[in-house]
């Protein structure tokens, strides 16, 4: 087990941050946090990083406990913090070989230096300061001082901030390489990045985990009792409502309807008998499927 959580819970003061969060996250993995502003996504992170102890629980990262034995933990997880904090009166090439200082690489400084600069695309602004680059290539400099070392963890809060489109797409790729043989963490607000890089999703509102669920398992959750339908020439209302089965009709335009089931009624063969009942072709007949970012909203709605 790469991460782990038991019962993790958080206090600032009187007010509950993380309600015994339990997670289980394998080698391989590339898992999104997700959740509102607040719902303790960074907390957590910070709890799993050594960086905030926790108030009551336990967290582990490769077997070690993050309490007991920080050093070890820090050892085997590189960290990209939301604020990326970085020393902007450094050149990267002389950030990058202070941070690998920091890691004891010695001998093979030189050679990570040069391979995270080739990974992270920063070969043509390496003899820049940090402080003279845009927000995008700051991103990359935070992520290559997360990965210098060979971390076998990544934890990556918000990872692709500030980025532009072409640069999305080089990073998306490289996280989902690293992901091939390492434990990735990331959160983001972004539900395109989550069904681009993560195969698997975490949801956290108001400090609760509401669900923990493989990512194609939330995005292609299918309506059973949404059904759309295009027939190949203009449709009565009253032959759709006749449907057994159907709840209520939605006008689309003159050929096609969105049809409300009944709860649990499959509804689509009823629909097929209609239609050579009364001569009509179906073009198109699918069930409506909801998007991640639906799921999401219904999961942290307030309440």
């Amino acid at each position: 087990m790469s991460i782990k959580t038991l019962g993790i819970t958080k206090y600032y003061g009187p007010q509950l941050v993380l309600d015994k969060i339990n997670i289980n996250i394998e080698k391989g993995e590339v898992v999104g946090l997700l959740g509102p502003n607040g719902a303790g996504k960074s907390t957590l992170m910070k709890i799993i990083t050594c960086y905030l102890p926790p108030t009551s629980g336990e967290a582990f990262v490769e077997d070690f406990d993050v309490a007991v034995s920080p050093e070890e933990v820090k050892k085997r997880v590189g960290y990209l913090p939301e604020n990326n904090p970085l020393y902007l009166d450094m050149y990267i090439r002389e950030y990058l070989e202070f941070v690998a200082g920091i890691h004891k690489l010695g001998r093979n400084t030189r050679m990570k230096v040069n391979e995270i600069i080739d990974l992270t695309g920063l070969g043509d602004e390496q003899s820049k300061k940090i402080g003279a680059l845009s927000k995008g290539y700051r991103q990359r400099v935070g992520l290559a001082q997360a990965m210098i070392h060979d971390p076998e963890v990544l934890i990556l809060d918000e990872p692709t901030s500030g980025l532009d489109p072409n640069q999305l797409v080089e990073i998306r790729n490289l996280i989902r390489e690293i992901g091939r043989q390492k434990t990735v963490m990331l959160s983001t607000h972004i539900m395109q990045e989550v069904e681009a890089i993560c195969n698997r999703v975490i949801i956290i509102h108001k400090g609760k985990l509401v669900a923990d669920n493989l990512t194609s398992e939330l995005s292609s959750h299918k309506n059973k009792d949404i059904i759309t339908v295009e027939f190949g020439s203009i449709v009565q209302e009253k032959h759709l409502k006749n449907i057994p089965g159907v709840r209520s009709v939605q006008k689309i335009n003159d050929r096609t309807w969105k049809l409300h089931a009944i709860e649990g009624e499959d509804i689509r063969p009823m629909i097929n008998k209609m239609a050579v009942q009364n001569n009509l072709t179906i073009l198109a007949l699918q069930r409506e499927e909801q998007r991640l970012e639906e799921v999401f909203q219904q999961l942290t709605a307030s309440r």
